[in-house]
């Protein structure tokens, strides 16, 4: 494990550090990721509000060939769209935004894993996401919580945003879509260790 230089967190030797200064920058390495994904694949998005996993997963659907917005899908939890793998068969995504599963709500006995799993099942998300089918993939937004309910074979995408005056901010404060961000791409399974992952 190497230690990163701007705190304290540790990546497994694996993963691949990328610098993302702008948001096309962002769009980039999800296009670059839809290159190399296959249907069954997993990806799962991680990162404080703002640190533009809604922009990466724009790139993704663009790489893809998904012609209808990629949109944050906060209150929808789950949205479905067709486009194409780089072979050019179909291709299923199911981009997916965690952030409201995993309740503190629990049957009695019940575990957080169990409680997400039940959520899941209720949403009609638990056999996509346990078993993909094979035109299928799901990238996750806020999926760091999910990861124990998940497949073992899973690319996990940190996004971290620095808050070091390297980030843009527009007049009233609020950050824009541009300003440096560190991206770790964790592949985790060997499908995923043999891939070339973006740099």
């Amino acid at each position: 494990m190497n230690e990163t230089n701007d705190h304290t967190t540790t990546i497994p030797d694996n993963a691949t550090v990328i610098q993302a200064p702008t948001a096309d920058d962002m769009r980039r390495i999800g296009r670059e990721l839809a290159r190399i994904v296959h249907g069954g694949d997993v990806l799962l998005l991680s990162g404080p509000l703002g640190a533009g996993k809604t922009t990466l997963a724009q790139g993704f659907g663009a790489g893809l060939g998904i012609d209808e917005p990629i949109v944050s899908p906060t209150f929808t939890i789950a949205r479905e769209l067709d486009g194409r793998f780089a072979d050019g068969t179909p291709a299923h995504l199911v981009h997916v935004d965690a952030y409201r599963l995993g309740g503190n709500t629990y049957a009695p006995g019940q575990d957080a894993v169990g409680r997400l799993l039940d959520e899941l099942e209720s949403l009609g998300l638990d056999e996509e996401l346990e078993d993909p089918r094979d035109n299928t993939v799901i990238l996750m937004e806020w999926g760091e919580q999910m990861v124990a309910a998940l497949a073992p074979e899973r690319l996990e995408i940190h996004i971290d945003r620095p808050v070091d005056g390297t980030a843009a901010v527009r007049a009233d404060g609020e950050l824009t879509g541009d300003g440096n961000r560190i991206v770790t791409l964790i592949p985790v399974g060997d499908a995923w260790r043999s891939r070339q992952l973006p740099a």
